[in-house]
């Protein structure tokens, strides 16, 4: 019994996904239907991402590149810039999750590096930004998140019209971030000196073949490669390169998408839990997304709401949006929290405090900004 509790509190998202999939199928029994609800497409590409991106992490590429950024870094608010910015723009490209497991370490040794003064006073600041950097950046194209990735393949939008639909939003987040550095270090003039030791050598064969590997899967995004013949290619080049980023790819995150494929998939033949999902959805698509993403996190909100509205590009706009708020709207949002908790509990309470006043102003300055579009 302990077993079951421990693995419900480490995979919740997970464990939901599964009974509610299980107790639909006592409404609707399985049969040949239940194969068409699984988009084995979104699916593949997720894991062939998640392989390339293990892979690059492993060589270090993401640390080197932040190594020598902030070796220009000569001032309080360069150093938070480079930080925080490396998580807007690598988010977009690498996913928000692997940014945050990625610039928040590296942030913590920076800030360890300059003393105990610069960790009680910028510690929560720094990562605070950098989680809704990540939440933000990853916004704009349709492989920064889960939920992105899967709504570009049901909506059947192009990439142009996927960028064009978050670009404002995107802009508006840049500004936002820009702004909100500057005021909080404008008084801060004194030098700083970061030495940081010298990231592991990179193996450039292995860079070769991962790069390949990512060029293939944006391709199979955009639909010019098929999504099995990525698949094949990433699993032979993981053996290839290194059989280990196989062991690092999320797969819980795969069986969740499933579990609420088939959950989907059940209510949908629902004729009375359809009609009353419809009604509740109808041109209020992205308030009722937003207001989901709060209480059960952005990604299955996507999931969930999907499949009771033609007008997915709103879902987008919402479950994207919906990431701000709670500390669980984003799961990504976790990885920093349990990151600066780690470095110091005491901190807990105050970088919730922190996160949620920052988040519902970045939220609120979203909303203005969807407001402007939907005119």
């Amino acid at each position: 019994m302990k077993r079951v509790v421990s693995f419900f509190r480490g995979e919740t998202v997970l464990s939901v996904a599964w009974i509610l999939a299980v107790v639909s199928c006592f409404f609707v029994f399985p049969d040949r239907k239940y194969a068409d609800y699984i988009d084995v497409r979104t699916l593949v590409i997720l894991f062939c991402l998640m392989a390339v991106m293990a892979g690059y992490k492993e060589i270090g590429v993401f640390d080197w590149i932040a190594r020598k950024l902030l070796g220009f870094a000569d001032t309080l608010t360069s150093m938070m810039f480079i930080l925080v910015m490396l998580c807007f723009f690598f988010s977009m490209f690498i996913t928000n999750d692997v940014a945050l497991i990625t610039f928040v370490p590296l942030t913590l040794i920076v800030l360890n590096i300059l003393g105990e003064e610069y960790q009680k006073k910028w510690t929560i600041k720094i990562v605070v930004l950098q989680t809704i950097a990540a939440n933000l950046g990853s916004m704009l194209t349709p492989i920064g998140n889960p939920q992105n990735l899967y709504l570009y393949g049901v909506s059947k939008m192009n990439m142009v019209s996927f960028l064009k639909l978050m670009l404002p939003y995107s802009l508006a987040a840049f500004v936002g971030l820009i702004v909100w550095i500057v005021v909080l270090t404008v008084r801060k003039k004194e030098t700083l000196s970061v030495e940081l030791s010298q990231s592991k050598t990179m193996d450039i064969k292995k860079m070769s073949i991962y790069s390949f590997m990512f060029i293939v899967s944006l391709l199979t995004v955009a639909r010019v490669v098929p999504f099995w013949m990525t698949l094949i290619l990433v699993i032979v080049g993981a053996f290839v390169s290194d059989v280990r980023v196989l062991k690092n790819v999320d797969y819980s995150l795969l069986l969740t998408f499933v579990g609420f494929f088939v959950f989907i998939g059940n209510m949908g033949r629902i004729d009375v839990f359809h009609q009353f999902i419809q009604h509740v959805l109808e041109k209020k698509e992205i308030a009722v997304s937003i207001l989901a993403s709060q209480f059960i996190s952005n990604v299955p909100a996507a999931l969930l709401l999907s499949g009771f509205t033609k007008h997915v590009s709103y879902l987008v706009v919402g479950t994207n949006l919906g990431g701000l708020g709670t500390l669980i709207a984003s799961m990504a949002s976790l990885i920093s929290f349990k990151y600066v908790a780690r470095e110091n509990k005491r901190l807990r309470g105050m970088y919730l405090l922190y996160f949620t006043v920052v988040n519902v102003v970045f939220l609120a300055g979203e909303l203005g900004v969807a407001f402007i579009c939907e005119m």
